[in-house]
């Protein structure tokens, strides 16, 4: 049984098109630059890939924490359903930004000895969310740096359902929900009118000890609606509390595009 309450505490923390986030992903599309109209909202949606591998201590169901270390071709193995995308509104050098991650996976197997349940089913999700505002406080011609304040929402549930032996039919849940409030930079840097260099730094606490979030990538505007970006994305999460660990960091390459009107 061991076995798959440590499958289902590694299938949680996936987060590819797991956002998240997930995370701040408005520099994705590059900020409004000094030339253009101030006085006029700009609005940005970005879907974007996060090849996240995963390490780390997790537990639930009130077992021992297990040591976990996946990668991101371990994690699609038992991948159902996701979806990843970020937003942004800004107005001169103030900006509202978000971002969705969600992810379901799920997984089945034998018991070992088939006397409690012949077989049992693992089904686990995880939700984050991040809602924060902006403000420049360095914009010119080359690119802006902004100071970002937000509130993070996290939600993981992991449900376990027993075929056969004595415990068939039964299902058991262990989930947690917590907020935290994030503080950080972000920016954009042009190389050329074209390229770009783009990135975040986010840390904060609250429901967990620390929650951190950090990305560089290099960008494409192709044109005044369309860019792209390529680069690399590391997020870490410390939450314990009342036997539910998630002390993980995840970490991989990302891929984006951003949609602007």
């Amino acid at each position: 049984m061991k076995t798959y309450l440590s499958a289902a505490v590694l299938m949680v923390g996936l987060a590819l098109p797991t956002f998240g986030k997930t995370a701040d992903l408005g520099p994705l599309a590059p900020a409004p630059q000094a030339s253009e109209n101030l006085d006029e909202w700009t609005f940005t949606i970005a879907p974007y890939f996060w090849g996240a591998g995963i390490s780390g201590d997790t537990a639930q169901f009130g077992v021992p924490e297990v040591h976990i270390d996946a990668d991101l071709g371990d994690l699609l193995q038992n991948l159902d359903f996701a979806f990843m995308a970020a937003g942004e509104a800004r107005h001169g050098r103030f900006s509202i930004f978000g971002d969705i991650i969600y992810t379901k996976f799920g997984a089945d197997g034998d018991t070992p000895s088939g006397i409690l349940a012949d077989s049992v089913d693992v089904t686990s999700t995880m939700f984050a969310g991040l809602l924060g505002v902006g403000y420049s406080v360095l914009e010119d011609q080359t690119g802006n740096l902004d100071v970002v304040a937000g509130v993070k929402v996290w939600s993981l549930d992991t449900e376990l359902s027993f075929n056969g032996g004595i415990l068939d039919g039964r299902d058991v849940d262990d989930s947690a929900t917590w907020v935290d409030g994030v503080v950080g930079v972000r920016g954009n840097y042009f190389f050329t009118p074209e390229i770009y260099l783009t990135g975040w730094g986010l840390v904060g606490a609250g429901g967990a000890d620390v929650d951190w979030d950090v990305a560089l990538g290099l960008g494409y505007k192709f044109n005044d609606t369309i860019s792209a970006i390529a680069g690399y994305r590391a997020l870490g999460v410390d939450y314990d509390n009342d036997g539910f660990v998630f002390d993980v960091v995840q970490q991989g390459p990302i891929l984006g595009v951003a949609i602007r009107f």
